[in-house]
């Protein structure tokens, strides 16, 4: 499975080890949860990391990596358990499965339903599975938002 994952140039060296849960908490993990946020296409990748930029805000310091994740690495999120309201922000029950799935160590990705583009999914990477060394991660390349964008 082909992932990709959008970041800052200052975090090329972090950007596949999962530190930015270990300072925050996001949708899918508790603070101090390491856990790399990736998505199945360049355009998703690009809007979930847009919709958490200021308006006026347009880096241009960021890099996108595309990664491979082998296909019997990764486990599917039941879209049965997620509570209803599992779109907003600071869900404490997603927060949850998520940790524990990082914690179980059942699987090296976790592909869990967009709350950004309604029938897409983002993969959760657990740089701590035992396995994580066979994702291979490709080189990093500029990417840069239209200007549009920030009309």
């Amino acid at each position: 499975m082909q992932v990709w994952r959008i970041f800052s140039g200052r975090f090329r060296d972090s950007a596949f080890t999962g530190a930015g849960g270990l300072y925050a908490a996001r949708r899918w993990n508790q603070l101090g949860t390491a856990m790399v946020y990736t998505s199945t296409s360049r355009a998703l990748a690009a809007l979930e990391f847009f919709v958490n930029l200021d308006p006026i805000e347009a880096p241009d310091d960021l890099l996108m990596a595309e990664a491979t994740v082998p296909d019997s690495g990764v486990e599917v999120m039941k879209l049965d358990v997620l509570p209803r309201n599992w779109r907003e922000l600071d869900n404490e029950r997603c927060r949850d499965l998520g940790s524990e799935w990082a914690r179980s160590s059942r699987s090296v990705a976790l592909k869990v339903p967009s709350a950004v583009v309604d029938g897409d999914w983002n993969v959760l990477l657990n740089s701590k599975h035992p396995q994580f060394a066979k994702v291979k991660i490709g080189a990093a390349k500029p990417f840069r938002f239209d200007e549009r964008m920030f009309r």
